[in-house]
């Protein structure tokens, strides 16, 4: 009730030491008690409560906002209060469902990478993986087909497309909505030869990757646009900003093996990045 005392007494301040309005009759105002207003703890607006304009209405008769020289103190501070739409439960509930999506097919703890957990991977002689993971898309972008790697290469990839393949696509074709994947855990020799070491890909360390796909259906790929246009540009940025979260990296002017994909590893050997 002090607050509605020195609200009062301000309106009759204001009132008083306007000459032309001294014959005015005081409006009368009501002694009832505000209603209690239960602030909620949360980061979106409360709704105000029921019987507050009912209040309102009692503090600040019809009579005094329609003086002049107190419209403004009474609008701006009492009567245009914000009042932000309460969110439709419908959509409250839908990002809920949405949001429970993701986090059950979620692998590697990490909501952003979609998948399924397979554990280990057994292989032929050292070949395997110890927990490997099917992955389809990471930050929202699908991998076609999808990749059975690892989770430190999944963490990579996805940290990859968010940070450089998707700014260096921009908005070229409506933006990247997926990555077209040639290769991943695979038991093999290096380049696929007949002997020597053996790949990254052997242990679901490594993913090749031929194309990017573009919302509005066409592709960017290494094959055809590395070294050409807008599109050479965005490949050549997307090779560089590679180096980093993977330990090797290859394109096309590493060998004629890579002239037609990037290829993508996590190789645990190098103490730092190998980019050709």
């Amino acid at each position: 009730m002090r607050a509605l005392a020195i609200i009062l007494a301000l309106c009759a301040g204001l009132a008083h030491a306007e000459g032309h309005h001294a014959t005015e009759v005081e409006p009368r105002v009501s002694t009832r008690t505000a209603p209690a207003i239960s602030v909620g703890v949360g980061v979106r607006p409360f709704q105000r409560p029921a019987g507050i304009e009912a209040y309102l209405t009692v503090i600040v008769p019809p009579t005094v906002d329609k003086r002049p020289s107190l419209r403004p103190f009474v609008h701006n501070h009492l009567m245009q209060s914000l009042r932000p739409f309460v969110r439709p439960a419908a959509i409250t509930q839908q990002a809920r469902a949405i949001e429970t999506a993701r986090r059950r097919g979620q692998v590697c703890g990490d909501p952003a990478i979609q998948g399924v957990a397979l554990g280990a991977v057994a292989g032929r002689g050292r070949c395997g993986i110890d927990s490997g993971v099917r992955v389809r898309s990471v930050a929202g972008v699908s991998l076609s087909p999808s990749a059975t790697i690892d989770c430190r290469t999944a963490s990579a990839l996805k940290n990859w497309v968010t940070r450089t393949a998707a700014p260096a696509v921009g908005d070229i074709g409506g933006g990247i909505a997926s990555l077209r994947v040639v290769s991943h855990y695979s038991c093999r020799f290096r380049n696929s030869a007949s002997s020597g070491k053996l790949s990254e890909h052997s242990f679901g360390r490594a993913i090749d990757i031929a194309g990017i796909g573009l919302q509005n259906g066409d592709e960017i790929t290494v094959l055809t646009d590395w070294g050409r246009g807008s599109k050479g540009r965005a490949l050549a940025a997307m090779w560089r900003g590679a180096c980093g979260p993977f330990g090797t990296v290859l394109g096309p002017n590493a060998n004629r093996f890579h002239r037609d994909h990037f290829h993508f590893d996590t190789a645990r050997y190098r103490s730092g990045s190998y980019c050709r």
